[in-house]
């Protein structure tokens, strides 16, 4: 065999047993402690459901890892495996060429056509359809002109009266639920004060914090500022496929990675240790400023802390590295793990009503 081909055919060798001990090193090194750390909590997925994919993923990473590394001292099958990569490679690449031509999302938008229906906003990502009603089976979704939910078309927010007003995402939205069984709604009811919600679907923190950095200046009476932290939806506040805020609060625009890296990360949600810390860092100061903006306009600030069932570890984790090491007051609210609606992890009306009922409790008796 000549020089030449065979120290090809070693080098081909050595990548091949190189990619074979990292697959088999990376998977003996995630271990829980390490999972913990780099998959966050995840709202949609049960914990006990994302650490059992995680485990699913580990396994297969070492049974290719070793089988590399045994091909690799293999000079039979060496030439078939090489031939097999490429495969792989020209298959990979064909994908990623497809899906980067394809219409990009950010990984919390929804199809354009699913109620309540939104639009694109160069500020926020997306926010709601204004000044239209809109219906989902039995319920009724209704915005006003500045796309904030309310009771009916026909009654509109006052912004000159005495307001609450609410950030956040679905949950605060009242994904499934009429607006009388919202939050914002069922607080409204106890306090006998104005609700108004600003919360959009899919909103992380820093979308929170824009959305209502502009439309507060509109009420002429804010009697509170209600926001909220959930551990188990952070992971969308490292999300860099929107514009988003920098740990400076400091605007920046959509970053598109890899779509195929997207499209894995879905089915194994890891996040680096620098991503994380961006992120606290970011979600602290957002909250830091809400609570400002708040004061500044003789308001109450409020953080609420829904969870469902116990916490995990790694919700406990984020809780106190996010609030408590920031010297942060909040409204922990624990819920049932069955007040969900049916098919779907939302709150129902009773978890509603219990947030609701402890924000209420919380303003009145200050």
């Amino acid at each position: 065999m000549p020089e030449s081909k065979s120290t090809a055919r070693e080098v081909a060798r050595a990548i091949v047993a190189l990619v074979g001990v990292t697959l088999l090193t990376g998977a003996l090194l995630a271990t829980g402690e390490w999972l913990d750390r780099h998959v966050l909590p995840s709202f949609l997925e049960p914990r006990r459901t994302v650490l059992i994919t995680a485990t699913v993923v580990r396994v297969a990473a070492a049974l290719l890892g070793a089988a590399l590394i045994r091909i690799a001292r293999s000079r039979v099958a060496l030439g078939a495996l090489l031939r097999g990569a490429l495969a792989v490679v020209v298959a990979l690449g064909l994908c990623e060429w497809v899906l980067s031509r394809a219409h990009r999302h950010a990984a919390q938008e929804r199809p354009a056509l699913e109620e309540p229906l939104r639009q694109p906003d160069a500020r926020l990502g997306w926010r709601f359809v204004p000044s239209r009603t809109g219906h989902a089976g039995a319920i009724e979704y209704a915005f006003d002109a500045f796309g904030e939910r309310v009771r009916s078309a026909a009654e509109p927010i006052d912004p000159a009266r005495p307001t609450l007003l609410f950030t956040g995402e679905s949950m605060v939205v009242g994904h499934g639920l009429t607006w009388a069984e919202s939050v914002p709604g069922q607080v409204e009811a106890l306090t006998g004060t104005q609700s108004a919600n600003l919360a959009v679907h899919g909103f992380a923190n820093d979308q929170a914090w824009l959305r209502l950095h502009d439309e507060l200046p509109r009420f002429a009476k804010p009697v509170a500022v209600v926001s909220l932290f959930m551990p188990a939806i952070f992971d969308r506040n490292l999300d860099e496929d929107r514009p988003h805020l920098g740990p400076d609060l400091a605007p920046l625009p959509p970053q598109h990675g890899l779509q195929l890296w997207a499209l894995a990360r879905r089915l194994l949600p890891y996040r680096s240790t620098a991503a994380i810390d961006r992120g606290v860092a970011m979600t602290r100061e957002v909250l830091r400023v809400t609570e400002r903006a708040a004061h500044e306009r003789g308001a109450r600030s409020l953080i609420v802390v829904p969870h469902f069932g116990a916490e995990t570890g790694a919700e406990l984790a984020l809780r106190r590295r996010v609030l408590d090491d920031a010297g942060l007051t909040y409204l922990p609210v624990a819920l049932e793990e069955g007040w969900r609606l049916p098919g779907d992890r939302h709150p129902d009306a009773r978890a509603a009503h219990a947030i609701a009922a402890a924000i209420a409790a919380r303003l009145q008796a200050r």
